[in-house]
């Protein structure tokens, strides 16, 4: 059963090849096939479930995930949204927050639409696939969240003048992240990608240390499923301290590496996911794509599958090319 395949590769013990990914497949090739299109389909709950149900039945994945922009939480929290076009991702247009006294979650957090409707998707995805396929939901850590809600450059500004600022934002914020992630896990997904962008161009190792690696394991411990922990760009100089969270699997970029490189700092406990770079999928042909896949699995990585949320030029060939033959 794809799902369980999936669910048991994100433990480390999957004994088959797996294919996905917890970010975003949402392409516009992809909406064209379907005749579902950006924004729409992050603003209705029936579109959402059909895009991101051709993550399985359109490119052949083990997984699907129908959160396809990072602002579901923030924008529950108040901020204003641009919720994009076919070819533009959502992004927020301001931030609500100077101090983290500021900061309270409304009571109607999970009923506010931008949480409701992703909730809504993923039980009529669970309805839809049964175990033909996983179902992965998705929550943002404290820290990017804290980026949308202060703004990133205030934010990094307190994390070396002010941490005690920093400490308090991402206690309060931690709250957020779980009440959404295990709401999505009532709700019927099978697992959580926790998004939470700590690359090393934003924090360093020192910082991951101090803020972010008893954070992460808090938040694998709270979070009612297992923990895929997904940190854009080279990661390289964090994977072992992310080994020692509890985090089931972490999702990579490739610029941490060589997927052997990953895979021996990872150690031997924690899964891996990803090893198709983004460029490979924008720029590359289906050839390309699917040796880096038969690459990724020879080095045994667990999941196999886009870095990141790919680009939404990227070519659908190029996509279903992950499985085309290794499977």
């Amino acid at each position: 059963m794809p799902g369980q395949d999936f669910i048991n590769a994100i433990h480390h013990t999957a004994k088959t090849a797996v294919f996905g990914t917890g970010t975003s497949i949402a392409c516009v090739e992809l909406m064209e096939e379907i005749g579902v299109f950006f924004p729409d389909a992050h603003l209705d709950a029936e579109k959402m479930a059909l895009l991101a149900q051709a993550g399985h039945t359109v490119i052949g994945l083990d997984v699907v995930m129908p959160l396809f922009s990072v602002c579901h939480e923030t924008a529950a929290m108040g901020c204003d949204i641009d919720w994009g076009k076919l070819d533009q991702m959502p992004f927020c247009k301001n931030i609500i927050y100077t101090d983290p006294k500021d900061i309270i979650i409304p009571s109607n957090f999970l009923n506010r639409p931008s949480c409701r409707i992703p909730l809504a998707a993923i039980a009529m995805l669970k309805k839809r696939l049964g175990t033909s396929a996983a179902i992965c939901g998705k929550a943002f850590g404290p820290w990017t969240l804290g980026y949308h809600l202060f703004g990133i450059e205030n934010f990094l500004i307190d994390t070396v003048e002010n941490p005690s600022r920093i400490f308090a934002i991402i206690e309060k914020l931690s709250a957020v992240t779980i009440a959404f992630a295990n709401a999505q896990i009532e709700a019927g997904a099978d697992c959580i990608l926790l998004g939470d962008h700590a690359t090393a161009d934003l924090c360093s190792p020192t910082a991951y240390k101090k803020y972010l690696q008893l954070t992460h394991h808090m938040l694998a411990e709270k979070i009612n499923a297992p923990v895929i922990l997904h940190i854009c760009g080279n990661t390289s100089d964090r994977i072992q301290m992310i080994s020692q969270t509890g985090i089931n699997c972490f999702h990579y970029d490739t610029k941490s590496g060589t997927h052997a490189d990953i895979r021996g700092l990872a150690g031997g406990k924690m899964a891996l996911m990803g090893g198709i770079s983004n460029v490979t999928l924008l720029h590359g042909n289906p050839e390309e794509v699917n040796a880096q896949a038969g690459k990724a699995l020879e080095a045994g990585i667990d999941v196999v599958g886009p870095e990141c949320a790919v680009p939404l030029k990227t070519l659908l060939r190029n996509l279903k090319a992950i499985l085309s033959s290794t499977k």
